[in-house]
């Protein structure tokens, strides 16, 4: 798959060699080639174990997609105290595979946010993938009205933050040495409702094994200013992916649209 991806078709070469340049200025042209190749091996390896989601026992799920221990005391506690949580994270490691183990682990309702594809057929893969353990699905566009539903329940929903948002309704900031819009709702939501807010990461112990680490971002999250969790949930992301830069989704086009100035 690598050859065919990397050699073959050139999917998205150019997008992600600009991306990387553009992220680590300070780096040569061969340490980007380095980094890219690693990108691609990992891609490869994301788009087979996304798939193996629709076979692998429950058992070898948690042998190969595991909690740090200090994340899974964190989770535990929260759920003990029957305290919702908005749980942010990016598209680092295997974010799909971290979502079934939540949901075969941790006491809390899993709820993911995620967008509906245009192609059924597919869409209809991906949704069997995704709650195959238990993890439930909201349509961005539901997201509120569906939290406020099931504010009775102990849930965690899942932001994926690192998307491209609409350059007007966007917090600005500096990710990876570049202007950067970020998703105001993450943050919107989570002071309205005033749930604590989690930051979640995936990284990569070798190929094919994972381990899922999380911290407390804000406890009450309605006392922040505007603006403080999405610069927050945003810097961890950038640091965990400066500490393994392969892992991350390159192949996202994140910086198409440019600030706006306000003058």
């Amino acid at each position: 798959m690598y050859a065919v991806l990397y050699y073959g078709l050139g999917y998205r070469k150019d997008v992600v060699k600009q991306n990387l340049r553009n992220s680590f200025p300070e780096k040569s042209e061969v340490e980007i080639n380095v980094i890219c190749k690693k990108f691609y091996h990992h891609l490869c390896d994301l788009f087979l174990e996304t798939f193996k989601t629709l076979t692998i026992s429950k058992k070898t799920m948690l042998k190969h997609c595991y909690f740090n221990k200090e994340a899974e005391a964190l989770f535990a506690r929260m759920a003990d105290e029957k305290k919702s949580i908005v749980l942010v994270m990016g598209h680092l490691g295997n974010w799909e595979w971290a979502g079934n183990s939540f949901s075969l682990v941790c006491k809390q309702q899993l709820y993911v946010i995620y967008h509906p594809l245009s192609n059924k057929g597919f869409d209809g893969l991906i949704y069997r993938m995704r709650t195959r353990f238990g993890t439930k699905l909201i349509p961005m566009k539901e997201t509120f009205r569906e939290m406020l539903k099931t504010r009775d329940e102990v849930s965690a929903t899942a932001f994926i933050a690192d998307q491209t948002p609409s350059p007007q309704n966007a917090y600005w900031t500096t990710f990876l040495n570049q202007d950067t819009p970020v998703f105001k709702g993450t943050e919107i939501i989570a002071k309205k409702i005033n749930y604590p807010v989690v930051y979640a990461t995936v990284k990569k112990v070798k190929r094919g094994y994972y381990e899922i680490f999380a911290e407390l971002l804000e406890e009450h999250s309605g006392a922040t200013k505007d603006g403080e969790i999405s610069e927050k949930h945003t810097k961890k992301l950038e640091q965990d992916i400066i500490i393994q830069p392969e892992t991350w989704l390159w192949s996202h086009r994140r910086w198409k649209h440019k600030k706006i100035n306000a003058n």
